[in-house]
Parts: C-alpha cells; structure tokens; sequence
C-alpha cells in the first residue's frame, strides 16, 4: 500500500513537471516565432511577398547554395557564379508560380 502511494504520488510530481516544462517551451517557441516572423517582414520579403512565402524562399536558396558547396578554392569562384545563377533561376520560377495559386 505504501508503494502503491508513492507511485501515485511520483506520478502526479511528473504530471506537474511535464506540464510546467511544456508550458515554459511553449512560450519560448511562440515567442521566437514571433521575433522571426516579424524579422523576415522587415529585413527578408521581397515587395508583395508574404512572411511564409519569403521562408520558403530562403529555404529553397539555402538548399541550392548546400548543393553546391565547392571543396577547393580554385572552384570557390565558379561554384558562387553557379550558385547566384541557379538561386535567380528559382526566384524567377517562384515569382512566375507566385500568381498561379
């Protein structure tokens, strides 16, 4: 019987704990999103850009700049020249979606 007390006991201090700590990441995490989303509407959208559009762009820039990192630093120049010319291509094919949805 004294287990089965301390048992339920322990179970209702995680409970509280869980709770308390889920609370506090909660907020944090809403919070950095505000101070994201309002970062990327001042610094990052490009004129008639929404907040989630201009994400998804700079996620699709990063991924093509990841692709082509180069190794050597003979290449560094042409990999950037590759990298700007593919990135304005993706920009050009998403302003051209833009209107499509």
């Amino acid at each position: 019987m004294a287990k089965s007390k301390l048992v339920k006991a322990n179970k209702k201090v995680e409970e509280k704990v869980v709770g308390a700590y889920k609370a506090v990441e909660n907020g944090v995490v809403g919070a950095y999103k505000k101070i994201e989303d309002k970062f990327v509407d001042s610094f990052l959208t490009k004129e008639g850009e929404t907040v989630e559009d201009a994400k998804e762009r700079i996620a699709t820039e990063q991924k093509v700049r990841g692709e082509s990192a180069p190794t050597d630093s003979k290449s560094i120049g042409a990999a950037s020249l590759e990298t700007s010319r593919r990135i304005a291509e993706v920009s050009l094919e998403a302003s051209r979606n833009a209107g499509k949805k």
